[in-house]
């Protein structure tokens, strides 16, 4: 059964366009993640999808409400957890809990139970009489996992909800999804961290607000034509520049403090490396074949569109 399903959904402002032509199914119960660096459209796509705004084209559906003409419906029936969310700073932990509560109108009865089996999820009993503006990153991270789960919700979104949170706590936010889909939750999750994207069943590559591809991580790596070198140098940098210049044709790609060279010809492509940079002298520690990351197929999907274009 579709938890979410979108046809041409298109978001505009003025000239820019946001979202474009969206088209996509997200099946009940499964974690889908949405992926692509800031600017690629992924918030306003939340936006859309959690009925906080009106497409300018095309339609949405989630738990089989439409997004424009039953609202309140989809309101109703999602958590929604944006990249800034509201917590308190001056209440604490459980009275964050309970005033989300009171907005969702969660009945008194039983809500206490309901509110200690969130802080027990995500390790947040000790911190209940806690100032949520005295806790760390990834606590409130947690804590308004909890708020936005309080009411029970088929469908959960969250806008990056590990952005700037220390790995160790985005290692527990996973933890607890994973616990989510038990229950028959549906999780939206946007993230430009394409490792993490890993973790959920399917993504989708997003970019200027069009889809790049979607299916399972280990079907969109599939989708990556030749072979990834990995290359560990001095000035990795300055190594990149070089290379993409003197290459031309294979794909370079500077990947934190490596680079990645995309071929057809991975022997080839390597004596050529070599000489070239040895000829920068710049001094190679390592250069071999890798399995590629989401992030090399992105590179690499974005850059057969942009030849195609």
């Amino acid at each position: 059964m579709e938890a979410i399903r979108t046809e041409n959904l298109t978001k505009t402002f003025g000239e820019l366009t946001a979202v474009n032509g969206l088209t996509l199914s997200v099946e009940e119960g499964e974690i889908f993640g949405l992926v692509g660096p800031d600017g690629a459209g992924k918030t306003t796509t939340m936006r859309l999808l959690a009925a906080i705004m009106d497409p300018t084209s095309g339609n949405a559906w989630v738990t089989g409400h439409h997004t424009v003409r039953e609202a309140k419906a989809v309101s109703s029936a999602i958590g929604y957890m944006s990249q800034r969310f509201g917590l308190y700073s001056d209440l604490t932990v459980a009275e964050n809990i309970h005033f989300y509560a009171d907005i969702y109108g969660v009945p008194l009865r039983g809500r206490e139970q309901k509110i200690e089996q969130l802080l027990a999820f995500g390790n947040l009993t000790p911190f209940k009489k806690r100032l949520a503006g005295n806790l760390s990153g990834g606590m409130k991270q947690k804590l308004g996992l909890a708020c936005a789960l309080i009411h029970t919700p088929k469908v959960l979104f969250l806008d990056e909800p590990t952005n700037g949170v220390d790995p160790s706590s985005r290692r527990d936010f996973w933890r607890i999804l994973y616990h989510l889909l038990r229950e028959r939750v549906t999780i939206f999750v946007s993230t430009a961290y394409l490792d993490e994207a890993e973790r959920a069943n399917r993504i989708a590559l997003m970019h200027h607000g069009e889809l790049l591809a979607v299916g399972a991580p280990h079907e969109v790596k599939k989708l990556m034509r030749g072979s990834i070198l990995e290359i560990r140098v001095s000035e990795p940098r300055r190594a990149t520049a070089v290379l993409h210049e003197k290459l031309g044709e294979p794909s370079v790609g500077l990947f934190g403090d490596r680079v990645h060279i995309v071929t057809d010809d991975p022997e080839s492509t390597r004596r050529q490396v070599e000489q070239i940079l040895d000829a920068a002298g710049l001094k190679v520690s390592e250069l071999r074949p890798i399995e590629p990351t989401l992030e090399d197929i992105f590179v690499s999907v974005l850059a057969r569109k942009e030849v195609a274009e």
